[in-house]
């Protein structure tokens, strides 16, 4: 009877141990997962920061040669800047009255759909 009891013992130890050992590796297995999710962020923050820097930079030089062309067109110093200043403007206010948030959302959405599972591995396994 005693060995029964100790070797009943040494199996729900054992299966404790196995347990816990399980769930250090779940744990480890997480923080990597987090780690690797927060690497990819960070470089795609990065990659599109330097992306809408050039963007701007473009854009504000080749609104500086278009100001220029046109004022050269014009035979005048500012009307170029002024015209190009207009279509600006004239973006703004489009952007700000008519559109719609919803279409912003939308995007997003479409964006954002279901990124947690697709890249969650224990997922597919299931």
């Amino acid at each position: 009877m005693a060995l029964q009891d100790n070797g009943s013992k040494e199996k729900s130890t054992n299966l404790i141990e196995n347990l816990m050992g399980y769930i250090d590796t779940r744990i480890d297995i997480i923080r990597l997962e987090i780690q690797e999710k927060l690497k990819s962020s960070f470089v795609s923050l990065l990659h599109a920061v330097l992306l809408g820097f050039a963007a701007f930079m473009s854009l504000i030089f080749l609104s500086i040669f278009l100001g220029l062309l046109l004022n050269h067109l014009l035979d005048s110093s500012f009307w170029g800047f002024g015209i190009i200043a207009l279509v600006y403007i004239i973006l703004l206010v489009v952007l700000l009255v008519g559109l719609d948030k919803k279409v912003f959302n939308n995007v997003a959405d479409k964006a954002f759909d279901n990124t947690l599972y697709k890249t969650d591995k224990r997922e597919k396994s299931i």
